[in-house]
């Protein structure tokens, strides 16, 4: 399984790294940013890493201080390094615009956001506590995107567009999300209280809120503005304020 996981990562890096190659032939002015970003490193840890430091660092030495721990965590945990892979995959497949990987990794803020929160989750389950909530600050700040450590999401995820993301301490959001701008997903004002927990495939549209104790089952979808404090089943849509079911594949009951 790890072999595997290290071929993917090595095909991913070659593949990006060929994208570069062509790049800064066909534009030599971006060329020498291209060289710096991407053929300067080894291997994606290292880019990757450096990228993280560079979008979230003003200074060098903070810079360099979210690089090392950027490199740190995908060394210690590389199925991090992995789901960025998947992460990266997912842009171009699911973008119509994108027909690489080079531009969403250089210039798509969501996905660096998210690269950043799966270091703030290593450094916060390795009693990195403060360096856990640093990177949370500075993406929401520099990205404007706000994932709490203690949340929990799969891979190939996309958070498209990327502006004004809220996802609060203990929300768990399933493998292949899509989350479009200024969405919020956190705790309701229930005793005790608790996170959202979205399935597997699920659309969540702009300034779309989620709160409370509530399910989200696989593949479904939140329709633009929609609030939703009530479960919604597998495959349906929400849609509205309060937020109403619609296009369920059984009978479902009211959100």
């Amino acid at each position: 399984m790890a072999e595997a996981a290290i071929m993917a990562s090595e095909s991913l890096w070659q593949e990006i790294r060929d994208e570069a190659q062509r790049a800064a032939a066909a534009d030599p002015i971006f060329g020498k940013a291209v060289v710096g970003l991407i053929l300067a490193h080894d291997d994606f840890t290292a880019a990757l890493s450096d990228l993280i430091g560079r979008r979230l660092g003003d200074s060098a030495a903070e810079r360099e201080r979210f690089t090392t721990f950027s490199r740190d965590a995908f060394s210690d945990q590389p199925d991090l390094i992995e789901a960025a892979g998947r992460d990266l995959r997912a842009i171009v497949l699911r973008d119509p615009a994108i027909a690489g990987l080079l531009a969403p990794l250089l210039h798509f803020k969501g996905y660096v956001a998210l690269q950043a929160w799966r270091v703030s989750n290593w450094l916060w389950h390795h009693d990195h506590r403060d360096a856990a909530l640093l990177f949370q600050n500075e993406a929401s700040n520099v990205l404007q995107v706000s994932i709490h450590p203690a949340a929990s999401l799969g891979s190939s995820v996309y958070l498209d567009h990327a502006t004004g993301i809220v996802i609060g301490a203990n929300v768990v959001i399933g493998d292949e999300a899509t989350i479009l701008q200024n969405v919020s997903i956190g705790r309701g004002t229930e005793l005790p209280a608790r996170s959202p927990r979205i399935g597997r495939g699920v659309f969540i549209g702009s300034g779309a809120t989620i709160l409370g104790n509530v399910r989200i089952g696989d593949f479904a979808k939140i329709g633009a503005g929609t609030v939703v404090t009530s479960d919604v089943p597998r495959g349906c849509t929400a849609i509205g304020n309060p937020a109403r079911l619609t296009n369920c594949p059984e009978p479902a009951s009211a959100a």
